[in-house]
């Protein structure tokens, strides 16, 4: 059964919640022949907007058999279209046999609610059917419980609509007392599993934070690919690190984080996260529920920000890609920036750097592993495991400083001058020179020692 045939997003993690919850929605049956819905408010981004809700009903599993498409400057209050176009999507509906209408936008409850009543059809905003992906998707136990969490949090805010056989206030014997009853044990019975799911959540929080403090006492390098959906993340890591994440040509194709080990220059090494790909108006249910995942971003040494080089709205999907970042709290990190595909443009595989002689972008393919090599050697030297090979002059007043740099090692011959300053000729991480100096209070080389051969 595909992800849109269910009548309630509820995990099956919790069989009497499941059972339960499955009776809240007196509603129209679900299937998968959808119609699409898209509002045209007349700033060009109906075409793109229809072109991703289209993919989104795809990875979910939809048939898509007919599209409508509502120029309004702002949407109805009630219906969220207008009357007219809410009449001619129910004509619609029955001239294609149609399920299910996919709304690539956010309905309120009550609107919700309302266009269902008038079309005789269930209804699935663009939230419910990013969260039904999400459902699809996941495969690890942790990834399960925060999309669960995700979904209940959704359902409680839709909850009354359900109770039509029931309602409230409706006047008659017998039935104001049993539906306000039902509707308030349907709420204590999602709190107490909301609850639940939290504390299992903060657990596995708990071990994550366990694993990064442990890198960071052995100090290695950590990294984080973001990006937008299906900019070719998972195809990336795989390429990377020789995994066997699943990738395909889909939304969402992964949700789960992967960590594995990526291998740099000159016999280092690093840990390479693997993230859930953002999207616009990526549901702020989700952003709550991942966060312990979203957390390895906020860890990390360097972000890897992979953008389709092929996509015609890269500009746009980079900015979504920030302005998530952003929410979570590394709006700040330092990032490189993948420039994907380059195969599919004419590019050539390259590294731009910034005016410091930085890297600041990588152009590749991960399809065919044009530029991998060069994306090991720009992130060695962000994260300054590239190997330096050149003379430092050190003070004479540093000597727990050159005694350091003997007991590590990496002093290939030393010199004194006649003012007793030393200058000696080392190897080592770039990464590990800079430690050493800040260890002591100072300064780094200005300038850089020369790579190593």
């Amino acid at each position: 059964m595909t992800a849109v045939n269910k009548t309630s997003a509820i995990s099956s993690t919790d069989t009497s919640a499941a059972t339960s919850a499955g009776q809240l929605f007196d509603r129209p049956t679900g299937g998968d022949r959808a119609v699409l819905v898209q509002l045209d408010q007349g700033d060009g981004q109906s075409e793109r907007g229809l072109s991703e809700l289209r993919a989104l009903a795809e990875s979910a599993g939809a048939e898509v058999v007919d599209i409508l498409l509502n120029r309004r400057d702002k949407p109805d209050p009630r219906y969220f279209l207008g009357k007219g176009k809410t009449e001619e999507l129910a004509e619609r509906i029955g001239a294609a046999g149609a399920d299910l209408v996919l709304v690539n936008h956010t309905l309120s409850p009550a609107q919700e609610r309302n266009l269902e009543r008038a079309i005789q059809c269930r209804v699935l905003d663009r939230t419910g059917l990013i969260l039904d992906i999400f459902a699809l998707r996941a495969r690890s136990f942790e990834g399960k419980l925060q999309v669960e969490l995700a979904q209940l949090r959704h359902i409680a805010s839709r909850l009354v609509r359900g109770w039509t056989h029931l309602e409230r206030q409706s006047g008659g014997i017998g039935t104001r007392g049993p539906g306000e009853t039902q509707l308030e044990m349907d709420r204590r019975m999602l709190g107490h599993r909301i609850k639940q799911l939290e504390r299992r959540l903060a657990k596995v929080r708990k071990q994550r934070e366990q694993g990064r403090q442990s890198r960071r006492k052995r100090e290695v390098p950590t990294l984080s690919l973001v990006g937008y959906t299906n900019a070719g993340k998972s195809t990336l890591f795989n390429r990377l690190t020789t995994s066997e994440v699943y990738a395909a040509d889909q939304l969402f194709a992964t949700l789960d984080t992967t960590l594995r080990r990526l291998e740099l220059p000159n016999s280092e090494a690093a840990v390479i996260a693997d993230t859930v790909g953002f999207i616009r108006d990526l549901p702020h249910q989700l952003v709550a529920a991942f966060r312990s995942t979203l957390e390895e971003v906020t860890e990390a040494d360097l972000i890897l920000h992979v953008v389709d080089a092929a996509d015609p709205y890269r500009r746009e999907h980079m900015m979504e890609v920030e302005r998530v970042l952003e929410e979570i709290g590394a709006g700040d990190m330092p990032v490189l920036h993948i420039y994907n595909k380059v195969d599919l443009v004419g590019g050539t595989a390259r590294i731009h750097r910034d005016e410091r002689g930085v890297p600041s972008a990588v152009y590749l393919s991960a399809a065919n592993g044009d530029g991998l090599d060069l994306l090991r050697e720009a992130v060695a030297e962000r994260v300054g495991t590239t190997q330096v090979h050149g003379e430092i002059r050190l003070p004479a007043a540093a000597g727990r400083l050159r005694a350091r740099f003997f007991q590590l090692g990496e002093v290939v011959r030393e010199t004194v001058t006649e003012d007793g300053d030393s200058i000696m000729e080392v190897i080592l991480p770039k990464r590990e020179l800079d430690r050493l100096y800040s260890n002591e209070g100072l300064s780094a080389p200005v300038q850089p020692l020369r790579t190593r051969a």
